[in-house]
């Protein structure tokens, strides 16, 4: 109840101040096409025609763009050997980037659209991405104008050296090229840092309007340039503009518990990529508008809860967490399922302390999805028979193979906190206990491992396990306290008053004993035993999200305060072991 009075103030607040839309000039890193781990293209450099866009792994996925304005070619998208034309603006929004340039006396605009709406399951899991572009002249006369648009094929393939096949076709009013590996590995490979190369990636547009060619690509010898030449145009001062698909039909998506899943989009019956990418060019202008009023609620809404530059930070987060995830259906017991991939850390798939800080975007916008953060590893406990501790599992693999965890050492603590209290949290703004009801056997055996084992930690790892192993951790037994008064909540939600006020104190009991426990005296420390250290109490958070008030302000204003004489030029360190710092925690 607590959770929805606070998303309430926030949709209050932002009714109030109306419409503030200014968006996001600059970030470590620019989101073209985003969808999953695989079809994932960025441009790493504040101005896109500086160097060519790569994978998020870095890679190279180059993308070119180039426009002729009277015979005068001007780079756009990549490393041309064209002109270079002035970018004098860039803006991301949670669903588009938009570049705008000079090309002298012709204006151009590119927009990427990844339609990643979170509550539009159907929409957030169709792989294409829409490419606009836009030109008019800025001079008051009338310009010839040509686009080209070229994909690297190194999209299809996790190294340049593999052999890949490429097509091109008609499609009803499209024109389409269609590439892939020829080896066709499906789900044969699993790892951090790797590419898809299985599947087929397509880049689609209207026949009326432009010519497609495979060219022979000069940097490597078994790359294709996936080319796309526009019709030649007079341009005035309104905007011309073409519209390129650019679409990955993975064909299968994961594999889970041995059974190889579709991606979500696959479910409807007889859909194929080619009626997928009709149904997009037939939506389009409906598409982009939702994609507008999106962007700007978005927008609206962290600005009300955190100022500019809060909204800033979730902007540039959206796409990024959205798409480091796959949307499928188990066919083992029906459940949704959206399964992380643990990028450039070890690879692991629904990795739990992965969700526990992404979580706050998905159980505002759409709960189901957390809640297909979590069925995977209830399932894992209660209905694969692989799984025996009394905790909860670390995660299910590695990304795309999830077939039970490969992770070689638990999180005890950690993990069964993290999946409680975020039960509790899916409950809270469902108003209803039935999600925990459904998983009651499983939240009661981690319930009973923190009882003995979440008030003072033995040695073990915990979500920061690049710093290695502690005992008598202060700020995990935080998130074992917050854990087991989530079970209570939850009890209560469903009737068990006397197993609720049992771990209500017991919630409350553990909050004051660890207040002695961690006392430092002008802060609380890292570990119980060492007064001489510190570290951020980031498991705290839930206790004010959730209003559960099992600490006073007395704690917050003493650790805050405390932070404050130690700070450094990146933020505040993780602890005082070392100088480095997690953006995650800070926030």
């Amino acid at each position: 109840m607590k959770l929805l009075k606070l998303v309430t103030i926030t949709v209050f607040i932002f009714s109030y101040v109306g419409t503030i839309y200014a968006q996001v000039a600059k970030a470590p890193a620019y989101p073209l096409i985003t969808h999953s781990p695989y079809f994932s293209i960025w441009s790493f450099s504040d101005t896109l025609n500086n160097q060519n866009t790569k994978h998020w792994t870095g890679a190279e996925n180059a993308l070119h763009g180039e426009i002729k304005v009277d015979g005068i070619a001007y780079s756009l998208i990549g490393k041309n050997n064209a002109k270079v034309a002035i970018q004098k603006k860039m803006e991301i929004t949670a669903t588009q980037s938009i570049y705008q340039f000079i090309c002298d006396n012709v204006d151009v605009s590119i927009v990427f659209t990844s339609p990643l709406i979170i509550s539009n399951l159907n929409l957030l899991s169709r792989p294409i991405t829409y490419i606009k572009l836009s030109a008019k002249a800025n001079d008051g006369k009338k310009h010839k104008v040509q686009f080209k648009f070229s994909a690297s094929s190194d999209f299809v393939v996790n190294t340049p050296d593999q052999g890949v096949e490429a097509k091109q076709y008609v499609l009803g009013n499209l024109i389409v090229l269609k590439a892939g590996s020829i080896e066709q590995p499906i789900l044969k490979k699993s790892g951090d840092n790797l590419r898809v190369d299985w599947g087929y990636g397509y880049i689609a547009s209207s026949k009326n309007e432009a010519n497609q060619f495979i060219l022979k690509s000069s940097n490597a010898i078994n790359s294709y340039e996936l080319t796309t030449l526009f019709n030649e145009e007079l341009v005035g001062d309104k905007d011309q503009s073409h519209l390129l698909m650019i679409g990955f039909d993975q064909l299968f998506e994961v594999q889970y518990f041995k059974e190889n899943l579709k991606p979500w989009w696959k479910l409807e019956k007889d859909i194929t990529m080619e009626k997928l990418l009709l149904r997009a060019q037939s939506e389009y202008v409906s598409v982009m508008n939702q994609c507008n009023h999106w962007d700007k609620k978005i927008w609206n809404e962290a600005y009300a809860s955190g100022g500019k530059e809060y909204a800033e930070l979730c902007i540039m987060a959206y796409r990024q967490s959205i798409a480091a995830h796959s949307l499928v259906k188990s066919t083992q017991n029906g459940d949704l399922l959206f399964l992380s991939k643990e990028n450039f850390s070890n690879g692991s798939i629904n990795t739990v302390d992965v969700t526990y800080p992404s979580a706050p975007l998905y159980l505002l916008y759409n709960p189901s999805l957390l809640k297909g953060m979590l069925n995977g590893i209830f399932y894992f406990s209660e209905k694969s028979g692989l799984y025996k501790q009394p905790y909860a599992a670390h995660d299910l693999g590695t990304y795309p193979i999830a077939n039970g965890q490969t992770y070689p050492e638990g999180m005890p603590v950690e993990e069964s906190g993290n999946m409680i209290i975020l039960a509790g949290a899916i409950c809270s703004i469902e108003q209803s206990g039935s999600f925990a009801l459904k998983h009651w056997e499983s939240l009661t055996t981690w319930v009973n491992f923190l009882e003995k084992e979440g008030l003072d930690p033995a040695n073990q790892l915990c979500t920061d396990d690049f710093a290695g192993h502690l005992a008598r951790n202060a700020n995990l037994a935080i998130k074992a306290i917050v854990g087991i008064k989530s079970y209570a909540v939850m009890a209560d939600m469903l009737g068990k008053k006397e197993i609720a006020m049992k771990y209500h104190s017991m919630a409350d009991d553990f909050a004051k004993k660890w207040q002695t426990l961690a006392d430092a005296g002008d802060h609380f420390a890292l570990t119980y035993n060492d007064k001489n250290t510190w570290s951020q109490k980031y498991n705290l958070i839930w206790d004010k999200i959730l209003g559960y008030h099992l600490f006073p302000q007395s704690v917050y204003n003493k650790e805050i305060a405390y932070y404050l004489t130690k700070q450094n030029e990146y933020g505040l360190p993780l602890d005082s072991r070392k100088t480095y710092t997690k953006s995650d925690w800070i926030l």
